[in-house]
């Protein structure tokens, strides 16, 4: 059975996502720490619950999903993935931290780039990759069928949707990637975003202001 764990860490309230199961093997999502008692937070999470992390994924790669990615490459030595198509985001982080007065570790480079015909194994469940642009070129979601769960990354919110006026970003496309493909999932599917709390499919919907009559 699918555990997640979420935190929200650092000055931009992201969403850190620990995605585990009975065999205490976990996929580590968007690690946002940023303070070190962040840090702390995290590292006893994972001690705590005996967890071997064995993938960091990144959704998209704006500075505060990846504030953590040193920290978790460096103390458990997983391999490091996102979308190809993220690569000019990510290589304009660290300038980004500077703009923001936040200075961090740089992250380091993937270790393997993911595509859309790919999936992401933890133990028997297997994650499929959703390409959803808009946000950022190569922003990607991951989708678990059978437990009925997407990490929407940045792309959908409670309500709201991601911004688009970020370098690399395009609304008209970041609609087409919600409309297209995650109103394509069953109503029923929970979504983890980036930010905010949980909401489903369904309930985006009917109720969020951006998207209702799509």
């Amino acid at each position: 059975m699918l555990k997640i764990k979420s935190f929200t860490f650092n000055p931009f309230q992201e969403n850190t996502y620990i995605l585990y199961n009975e065999q205490r093997q976990a996929l580590i999502i968007d690690p946002g720490m940023y303070e070190p008692s962040e840090f702390q937070i995290f590292q006893q999470f994972i001690s705590q619950e005996d967890l071997t992390p064995i993938l960091l994924l990144n959704t998209h790669t704006h500075l505060d999903h990846l504030f953590g990615n040193a920290f978790v490459k460096n103390q458990y030595s997983v391999p490091f993935a996102f979308h190809q198509d993220d690569k000019p985001v990510f290589d304009a982080a660290t300038s980004a931290g500077i703009l923001y007065n936040l200075s961090f570790e740089r992250s380091p480079e993937p270790d393997f780039y993911l595509s859309e015909k790919d999936v992401v194994q933890l133990g028997s469940l297997e994650f499929q990759i959703l390409l959803t642009p808009g946000h950022s070129p190569g922003s990607i979601c991951f989708y678990q069928p059978d437990e009925n769960i997407v990490i929407s990354g940045d792309v959908l919110f409670q309500q709201s949707i991601g911004r688009s006026d970020l370098p690399g970003g395009h609304y008209e496309t970041l609609i087409r990637s919600i409309t297209g493909k995650l109103f394509s999932l069953p109503d029923e599917t929970t979504v983890f975003s980036g930010h905010g709390p949980e909401t489903s499919i369904g309930f985006e919907k009917m109720n969020n202001p951006f998207l209702m009559n799509r």
